[in-house]
Parts: structure tokens; C-alpha cells; sequence
């Protein structure tokens, strides 16, 4: 696939960006390409498990999306179909040579959140600016670009040694997507397993065979419920959800921290009441807990959790905590990672290759390498610089779409070698 094609492919998955567990029109144009090379895709409950997901889209949020897909030029079948039973989608490509099993990870997700429409912009300026209220802020546009291309490119060509599944991952963003994959049998059989990412703010064609410092992550939505009495006439008849889950934020936030390992904690959103005369009954947040350690992550798990009914009990209000995603640190192969670096050395665009990338974020791909690793593969996160200038997960980033064939080249070469 040339340079000009993965620019289409990468501007129509932006244009059109959908969030997670929503990628209808995504994952149908990814099916429909597939099936174009000859390849037959497994999708819905083969690719993934729906039930395994806590707050999946609800009937309505899915119908919306799959209009928006079929008016957007998606197959109304592979839409119906995704619609339904899931987004996520697996291929299989052989080579002609027997050998391991790849699994390559590509998340297809986008953030629910309002695009820049600024000149500066480029997707504002060049016509692909995302047309509703989601956007392509972490590269995964570009991702699933890069999917479709070393798809192409193998089946082109398939004098390599070995089998590689193609795991197009819905819902990477919240951590939830990898798992219901796992819960499918996505991971099966993988001997190695790579996933990529562009961006993280590094010079275009900057390669990393590997990462460090992932942070292990759980996501976790607090529903408070308490009880309406009038604010004037009667307040000591009322339970007020929303003081106590604003205790709760306070307690939350003032959580001690661990000396054995780097954390984070977020309260993300916090909603609650009806009205500015009526005691509050109810309220929700939305929050988080980050270590670069997983046990200590689970440890801060356990404290919020705490801290959460604790202000429940105080202020006499029922406090039920639900874990909505998630993900682990990764140990990234020192084996994979170097020869993803030797192979980066001789690619001509990539302009410096280093041993392992600090990270900062999370991505549920730990999940896969994880699973992999317990079965005796290996493993690796690499990275290619985007050349971005606005931060991940901002209104104004994108990313310069010279990084998209350093990536599909080194994948290619790392694949044929």
C-alpha cells in the first residue's frame, strides 16, 4: 500500500471517528477491506465478548451510530452485523513458510470529544476534521490505517515465515476493549505479539522498539444514592447524595501516595441532583487509580474503594462502586525489542531508534502482551514518533502522516525477517 492510500484510509477514519465500542462504521470499512484481499474476518462474538463488558452502548447509542455508518458509505450488513454482536474484527494472513503466529494489536477507537475547527488545524483546514462530537486524539486513525496496509502488503506477497492475526481492537481508551477480546480467544496460539502507536510526542520516525513505565490502570464509576426532601421544609429528612460524594472526592484525592512505586488518581466527572431547592438523591463520579507497579495499583484500588463508602456511611447514603476497565503494566522482550531497533536502523525514515520509551499512559495492549507471556510467546509495545505538536488527548493534535509508513516499513520487515 503507498503512501497516498494509507492517507485515505487514515482521513476517512478520522472524519468519520466513533468512541468506544461504537466504531460501527470503523470496523465495517476494516471488514469490507479484509474481505477485499481475500481474507475472512472474524467478527461479533468470534472477535470479541460483549457480555463481558460493563456500561457497553445501550440499543439507542448503537442505532445512532449505525445510521450515521450507512449514510456514511459503510455496508448496511457489516453495520447491522457490528451494530449487534460487536466491533471488533480479527483476520488471519499465512505465509507461505510454516512458523509462529504474530498477533499485531490495532486500536480503532476514538475520545468523545469536540474537535478543534481552527485553520491551524490541519484535519479543520484539509476537509477531515471529524463531522460530530468524537475525535481521533491518540493516533488510532492512523493505527488502523497502518493495519490495513501490512494486510494488503502481506497478502500481496506472502513469502514470509509464519501467521499473522490482525487484532483491530474496539475500545482502547477506558481499558475495556483488549479483555473482551481475550474473553473471545483472541490471544490463542500467539507466539509474539507487537503492538504500535504513533505520536507520544516524539520527532516523526522516532522508533522504539519498547516501552517502560506503562501504568497499570482501574477505571471505576461511584453511583451514590440518597434521599429528596425539600432544601427549606424539611432538609434533616434528606440523605444528600451530592455532599457525599463530594466528601468522597475530597477523601479520594487526599489518599496517601506509595514510595515504592509512582501513582495517580483521578476523579474524572462527578453529576448529581435535580434541582437548587430539592436535597439531592443521587449522584454519580467517574474515577481513577494509575501505579507503574500492578499490585500497588490494586492496593489504591482498595483504598478508593474504602474512602468511597466510607463518606457513604457518614453522611448515611448507599455508595456502589463498579469497575468499568482496566488494564496492567507491561514487561516489554528484550529479544523483540531489539530486533525491532536493528530493524528500524536500516529503514531510511527512521530518523533515530532508541532501547525503550518512557511512558506515561496506559493501554489496555498490556492485557494481550500479558496474556501472551503466560502461554510462553513474547512480547513488545513499540512506539514511531507522530511528529505531533498538540498533546495526545487535546482538541488540536494530529499527527504528521510521514510516521504511518516508518511504521507499516518496520512491521513489514519484522514480519518478513
Amino acid at each position: 500500500m503507498h503512501f497516498d492510500e494509507l492517507v485515505a484510509l487514515r482521513r476517512d477514519f478520522h472524519r468519520y471517528a466513533e468512541p468506544a465500542f461504537l466504531e460501527i462504521r470503523t470496523s465495517s470499512i476494516v471488514t469490507a477491506h479484509l474481505r477485499k484481499l481475500g481474507l475472512k474476518p472474524l467478527t461479533g462474538h468470534q472477535a470479541m465478548r460483549p457480555d463481558t463488558v460493563v456500561d457497553y452502548p445501550n440499543p439507542q447509542q448503537r442505532a445512532l451510530f449505525a445510521q450515521r455508518a450507512t449514510r456514511t458509505g459503510a455496508d448496511a450488513d457489516d453495520v447491522e452485523h457490528a451494530a449487534e454482536f460487536g466491533t471488533a474484527v480479527i483476520a488471519e494472513v499465512r505465509g507461505r513458510h510454516p512458523g509462529p503466529t504474530w498477533g499485531l494489536r490495532f486500536d480503532m477507537d476514538a475520545l468523545p470529544l469536540t474537535e478543534s475547527d481552527s485553520p491551524e488545524h490541519a484535519p479543520a483546514a484539509h476537509g477531515f476534521r471529524c463531522e460530530h462530537d468524537a475525535m481521533h486524539a491518540c493516533a488510532h486513525d492512523g493505527h488502523t490505517a497502518i493495519g490495513l496496509g501490512l494486510a494488503t502488503r502481506l497478502t500481496e506477497d506472502d513469502d514470509f515465515t509464519g501467521t499473522v492475526r490482525f487484532l483491530f481492537q474496539p475500545a482502547e481508551e477506558g481499558g475495556r476493549g483488549a479483555a473482551s477480546m481475550i474473553a473471545a480467544g483472541a490471544a490463542e496460539g500467539i507466539d509474539r505479539f507487537v503492538a504500535v502507536h504513533l505520536g507520544l510526542d516524539e520527532p516523526v520516525g522516532q522508533v522504539n522498539g519498547g516501552i517502560q513505565g506503562l501504568l497499570a490502570t482501574t477505571k471505576m464509576r461511584a453511583t451514590f444514592t440518597g434521599t429528596a426532601a425539600h432544601a427549606a421544609g424539611a432538609p434533616e429528612k434528606g440523605a444528600n447524595a451530592l455532599t457525599t460524594a463530594a466528601s468522597a472526592l475530597l477523601n479520594v484525592m487526599a489518599l496517601p501516595r506509595y514510595s515504592t512505586a509512582d501513582t495517580r488518581i483521578n476523579v474524572g466527572t462527578l453529576h448529581g441532583g435535580d434541582n437548587v431547592n430539592i436535597v439531592p438523591s443521587w449522584a454519580e463520579m467517574t474515577l481513577e487509580a494509575r501505579s507503574t507497579d500492578s499490585d500497588v495499583s490494586t492496593q489504591l484500588t482498595e483504598r478508593i474503594k474504602t474512602a468511597l463508602h466510607g463518606s457513604g456511611t457518614m453522611h448515611g447514603v448507599a455508595v456502589d462502586v463498579v469497575e468499568t476497565g482496566g488494564s496492567a503494566t507491561i514487561d516489554c522482550d528484550t529479544d523483540l525489542v531489539d530486533v525491532i531497533n536493528q530493524i528500524a536502523a536500516d529503514v531510511p525514515e527512521a530518523t533515530t531508534t532508541a532501547g525503550f520509551k518512557q511512558m506515561g499512559g496506559s493501554d489496555d495492549a498490556s492485557l494481550f502482551a500479558r496474556e501472551v507471556q503466560r502461554q510462553g510467546g513474547i512480547a513488545t509495545y513499540m512506539t514511531v514518533g507522530g511528529g505531533n505538536t498538540a498533546p495526545h488527548h487535546n482538541p488540536l493534535f494530529d499527527i504528521d502522516e510521514r510516521a504511518m509508513p516508518v511504521a507499516l516499513d518496520v512491521l513489514e520487515r519484522l514480519i518478513r525477517r
